[in-house]
């Protein structure tokens, strides 16, 4: 007998173990139970049918991009369904007047971004993951990365958003011009909401020029304590970084025990990446002035003067993750936030915590992934008590305990006891009001 989830509309049902067992889980340490299937929709009637069912019947829906998030936003429940926008349909397109770009949410962030290039264009979000993730997927998680430090995160370049909504209907948020000011901004709801309030289908984002030239410095610090006032000491001097990433003396040690050869030969006790896209800045009277702010700490610098050059730093920064995930397979990577100013205290406040870690990141917006690389050997209660004393540090410092990767499941727990009551009252109240019976993303957040 065929089921009834057979008979959507131009649409794919995945029900087999053994074709559903890889949506079990995203990047991050969280698994779930079998989903009770897995569909691929390519038309809004398909999606209009399921709501209907869902609501009728309470099951819930899950919405999944490429499955790269890492706090187990896209992990189902048994009672799910878990919605895959790999076959949504539509194109990429560029408004080179409008300096906009509308896209699916099936496109993957790397298309977006090369569609925006060919134009002369850029869209700056560039998170670790964006040869790979999916542009819904980076829309649902308010996606950053290291260009955050001076352009932001995906909020940020947000104009307008599709999204279905719990009346089965795809409703348009927003519009395709920077000045709307008609009352509360329900595209920017949606956007890092992780689908808990509908599920986003395609989006209209802001672009800018491309820039045109790029500075890249690789910087030893001969000490891990020179480190957090880094950033502090560039921006009284009148220099913001497009990106200012760092690795610590832990990470350091590991990449070059373990790495590959160009990590083996990374230098310092500390290690920061800098970079620079300002006009006029691959010039010297841009250089010299940088170097002259930086003092003693630029004599070892290693300044990158090709394409190829900037790319290999960038390539040993992007490959970190993924050398501690294979040298750690159970490790646990948490994106905490710090206030820059706070950052000293946090450094040497983590240093006395009894926890085995390594941290790398962006320290130009003071969002640092910690990772306690024997966490993952832990569950349920004794994980949350591992993870914890990191999280009261960050909040304690004024910081929060995710920049960039949500909280999903992963973080719920501990996004509930560290976030005002009030607050969490209030975003229950605005799921009461968009998604009353509770079919997106059921269970995640709050």
């Amino acid at each position: 007998m065929t089921h009834w989830l057979d008979a959507l509309p131009d649409t794919r049902v995945l029900r087999d173990p053994a074709q559903t067992a890889g949506f079990r889980h995203d990047e991050s340490h969280v698994r779930g139970p079998e989903p009770l299937a897995v569909i691929k929709p390519r038309c809004r009637e398909g999606l209009r049918e399921l709501v209907r069912r869902a609501s009728s019947e309470g099951f819930t829906l899950v919405p999944r991009g490429a499955g790269s998030g890492k706090a187990g936003g896209c992990v189902p429940d048994a009672r799910s369904v878990v919605v895959d926008l790999s076959d949504w349909p539509g194109s990429i397109t560029v408004n080179t007047a409008n300096l906009t770009l509308s896209a699916p949410a099936s496109a993957g962030l790397a298309a977006v971004k090369e569609h925006a290039d060919a134009q002369g264009l850029w869209y700056p979000p560039d998170p670790n993951s964006w040869p790979l993730c999916s542009f819904g997927g980076s829309l649902a998680t308010n996606a950053g990365g290291p260009n955050a430090c001076k352009y932001g995160m995906t909020r940020r370049w947000v104009l307008s958003v599709e999204a279905l909504m719990a009346d089965g209907e795809v409703h348009r948020f927003g519009i395709d011009s920077v000045k709307q000011n008609t009352g509360p901004n329900l595209a920017q709801l949606m956007v890092g909401s992780e689908g808990v309030f509908g599920m986003i289908l395609g989006a209209t984002v802001a672009l800018i020029p491309r820039p045109r030239e790029h500075l890249t410095l690789l910087l030893p610090l001969p000490d891990m304590a020179l480190l957090p006032a880094l950033p502090a000491q560039l921006f009284a001097a009148g220099f913001l970084p497009s990106a200012l990433e760092f690795w610590d003396s832990a990470v350091l040690a590991d990449l070059r025990q373990h790495g590959t050869d160009d990590a083996r030969r990374l230098p310092g006790e500390a290690l920061v990446l800098l970079e620079f896209d300002d006009p006029g800045c691959s010039h010297t009277g841009f250089l010299e002035p940088l170097l002259d702010a930086l003092g003693p700490l630029a004599a070892d610098a290693q300044v990158a003067t090709t394409g190829a050059q900037r790319e290999a730093l960038w390539a040993v920064r992007r490959m970190t993750s993924v050398h501690l995930k294979q040298r750690f397979p159970r490790k646990v990577s948490e994106d905490v936030v710090v206030p820059r100013d706070r950052l000293p205290e946090f450094f040497a406040r983590l240093a006395a915590l009894d926890a085995k870690t390594v941290s790398y990141g962006h320290l130009g917006d003071g969002n640092l992934h910690v990772n306690l690389l024997h966490a993952g050997e832990l569950e349920g209660t004794a994980l949350d008590a591992a993870l914890d004393p990191l999280f009261a540090l960050c909040i304690e410092l004024g910081g929060t305990l995710s920049g960039e990767h949500g909280i999903g499941l992963a973080k719920r727990e501990a996004f509930l006891k560290h976030t005002d009551p009030f607050a969490i009252a209030a975003l229950r109240g605005i799921k009461q009001a968009l998604d009353p019976k509770g079919v997106f993303n059921a269970g995640k957040v709050f």
